[in-house]
C-alpha cells in the first residue's frame, strides 16, 4: 500500500512543500495561473509513491557504482546511477550520492511536462533543479556553512546559463563527508549531476592523517550507510592558514579536473572561514575575500 506524503502550501501561498519520509521538497513556480496549478498537481502525483520506488531498490542504490553496468531499474534509481557513473572509474561513490538532486529532478520534469512555466525550482535539502524560461534568472544564496543561517554572498544565474541544477555538501550537511569541507557548493547541468560532484569535490577537502581530525566509520553511527566501515570526518580541530589554502586547493584541483571534463559549469568551497571560487563569473562580490578561478584556469 502506498503511503500519503505531506503536500501543503506554506505560509506565503507560493511555495508548495512535499515531505515524505526522509524527501523534503519546498517548490516554486512562475507562469499563468493555471498552469502553476497545474504544475503543482503533477508535482504531488509524481511525488506519491516516489519514496516507495527507491526503497525497492535501496540494496542495490547502496553498493559501489559500476563506472558501465546500471542494475537498477527505476526512472529515478537509473538517473541516480548516471549521474554518478563518470566518477567510479577511480573512486568509491554509489548512487546515493546523487539521490536528492535526482529526486528534484524528477520533480521539476513532471511540472515541465504538464505545463508551460516561465521559471520553477525544486529544492530537496539544498539540492536544487531548475527550469529558466527566456529572459528569467535564479539566484542562489551561498552559505559558507550549512547547519548556520545567514547568507554571505549570492550567485545569480540567467537563462543563457548551461547550468539547470545546484547542490552543497561538506562535513556539516545531511550526509557523511569524507573530506573536511565546511561547504561545496556546485553548479552542474543537471541537480543529480551537481549532487554528485559536489560530494566528490567535498571528498577532496582533506588532509589525510592530520592529527586535528578526528572521523570514525560510518556504520558506526548509521549501521545501514552506503559507506559501510569507511572513515567519516566528525570533528575539525584548529588549522593553520598554510593548512586551510593545502586542503582547498585540494578540493580545487580536483573541481578544476571535473571542469575540464564538462562535468561541471562551477564550485565555490569553503573551509575555516575561506573559501576558492572555481569556472563561475556568477558569485556577487561581496562578504569575505574569494580566491577566483575562473573558466581559463
Amino acid at each position: 500500500m502506498t503511503r500519503r506524503p505531506q503536500i501543503a502550501f506554506l505560509a506565503d501561498g507560493r511555495r508548495l512543500h512535499l515531505q515524505d519520509g526522509p524527501i523534503d521538497l519546498i517548490i516554486e513556480a512562475t507562469g499563468e495561473q493555471a498552469d502553476v496549478r497545474a504544475a503543482h498537481d503533477a508535482a504531488a502525483r509524481r511525488f506519491t509513491g516516489l519514496l516507495d520506488e527507491l526503497c525497492a531498490e535501496l540494496t542495490e542504490l547502496r553498493k559501489a557504482a559500476h563506472p558501465q553496468y546500471c542494475l537498477v531499474s527505476g526512472v529515478v534509481a537509473r538517473r541516480m546511477h548516471a549521474a554518478v557513473a563518470p566518477f567510479a572509474d577511480n573512486q568509491f561513490i554509489t548512487p546515493m550520492a546523487a539521490v536528492a538532486g535526482s529526486v528534484a529532478e524528477e520533480i521539476l520534469g513532471a511540472m515541465l511536462a504538464a505545463a508551460p512555466l516561465a521559471r520553477a525550482y525544486v529544492n530537496n535539502g539544498g539540492d536544487i533543479a531548475f527550469h529558466l524560461a527566456a529572459g528569467e534568472h535564479f539566484t542562489v544564496g551561498l552559505m559558507d556553512r550549512p547547519d548556520r543561517h545567514g547568507v554571505m554572498r549570492t550567485m545569480a544565474i540567467d537563462a543563457s546559463h548551461p547550468a539547470r541544477g545546484v547542490a552543497t555538501s561538506g562535513r556539516h550537511g545531511r550526509s557523511f563527508s569524507l573530506g573536511i569541507a565546511d561547504a561545496v557548493t556546485v553548479l552542474a547541468r543537471t541537480a543529480a549531476l551537481a549532487d554528485a560532484a559536489a560530494t566528490v569535490i567535498g571528498n577532496a577537502v582533506d588532509l589525510p592523517g592530520h592529527p586535528a581530525i578526528k572521523r570514525c566509520p560510518a556504520d558506526s553511527l548509521q549501521p545501514d550507510s552506503d559507506l559501510g566501515p569507511r572513515l567519516v570526518t566528525r570533528e575539525v580541530g584548529e588549522l593553520s592558514v598554510a593548512e586551510v589554502a593545502e586542503a582547498l586547493d585540494a578540493g580545487a584541483r580536483c573541481a578544476r579536473e571535473l571542469l575540464r571534463a564538462g562535468l561541471i559549469e562551477g564550485a565555490v568551497l569553503h573551509l575555516s572561514g575561506e573559501m576558492i571560487v572555481v569556472g563561475t563569473r556568477e558569485v556577487a562580490q561581496s562578504g569575505p575575500n574569494a580566491l577566483h578561478e575562473l573558466a581559463a584556469a
